[in-house]
């Protein structure tokens, strides 16, 4: 057998060492983005939003820690347990995600939520979220007033209430696979409460997108009632000219009330709601009328009997 004979290589024929590693570096780039193409958006972490205005609504107390916001949750779709979310949640896939407006409107309409993330302009609200259960937090919650959202399918004279719905879907959220409420999850203001000012459709915090456990994609925040409220991964809103019994009232109906504003007042049957006490502090303190919104949300309740409307 003749041996095997290399052929020469001319010189004009070699790739150039800069550019050999400069196209190597290429390809790596190319096929992460390849990549983050084919994995849900919400898996990318820490995606920030820009050319964000800091909003006059917002409180100025010490922000929770991110670490906190993010890691204590009541998200039951994901389990009941406050850390069980954040560990459940990381799968859920948040694009392509979609929300359908109907009912009572004139103009009903399925927004992208690509195209309500340019719905209006974002903002930065730094909100307090007081919970049921006597904890608090205060977060920069970024988003918009959902009445922006509201007034572009146009309510009729009839449309008197706002049901939010979320996700329902038990292989996605495995809490949904216990009895634990009702599912899907249901929520229901008033519609002069849905368009005050202060409530938020949500889309980040601290200045990202949502986490998936803090009700990625959008959510609602509405900051002087109580935090099971304010409805997560929302797919469809429905104006009603009647309310709707909600997911926890139907679960609780002597615990959990229509209207679930923050009253220190009224206490939950089987604990005070007098002082609460915030995230990441030993002490409690003082809980405040309407979560201390009662400036700005008192006259949408004035001669409503606040024990008998819980």
């Amino acid at each position: 057998m003749k041996p095997y004979k290399i052929q020469p290589i001319n010189s004009s024929e070699i790739t150039p060492r800069e550019l050999f590693y400069n196209r190597r570096k290429f390809i790596q780039a190319a096929g992460v983005t390849a990549l983050a193409a084919l994995l849900p958006r919400s898996l990318w972490a820490g995606e920030k939003f820009t050319d964000i205005k800091k909003s006059a609504y917002s409180a100025t107390e010490e922000l929770t820690p991110y670490k906190d916001v993010t890691q204590y949750n009541n998200f039951y779709e994901f389990g009941t347990g406050k850390e069980e979310p954040a560990v459940n949640a990381g799968h859920l896939k948040t694009r392509p995600w979609s929300l359908s407006i109907t009912g009572e409107v004139k103009k009903p309409k399925t927004f992208d939520i690509e195209e309500l993330l340019k719905l209006a302009p974002l903002e930065e609200r730094v909100y307090r979220l007081r919970c049921v259960e006597a904890w608090s937090m205060v977060v920069p919650w970024i988003g918009y007033s959902l009445s922006e959202l509201i007034k572009r399918v146009e309510p009729t004279s009839n449309a008197k209430y706002v049901e939010f719905v979320s996700l329902l879907d038990p292989e996605q959220m495995p809490g949904q696979k216990s009895a634990v409420l009702d599912w899907p999850y249901r929520e229901c203001l008033r519609l002069d409460e849905a368009m005050h000012p202060l409530a938020l459709l949500t889309l980040g915090l601290y200045g990202e997108v949502l986490p998936n456990q803090n009700g990625a994609p959008l959510r609602l925040v509405v900051p002087w009632k109580y935090g099971y409220k304010s409805a997560k991964s929302i797919v469809s809103i429905r104006l009603l000219e009647k309310p709707v019994i909600t997911s926890w009232m139907k679960a609780g109906p002597n615990e959990y009330g229509f209207y679930s504003n923050v009253n220190p007042e009224v206490d939950h049957p089987r604990w005070s709601q007098a002082k609460e006490r915030r995230i990441g502090e030993f002490l409690k303190r003082k809980t405040l009328m309407f979560n201390g919104y009662a400036d700005q949300v008192g006259a949408l309740y004035a001669g409503m009997d606040l024990k008998a409307n819980f």
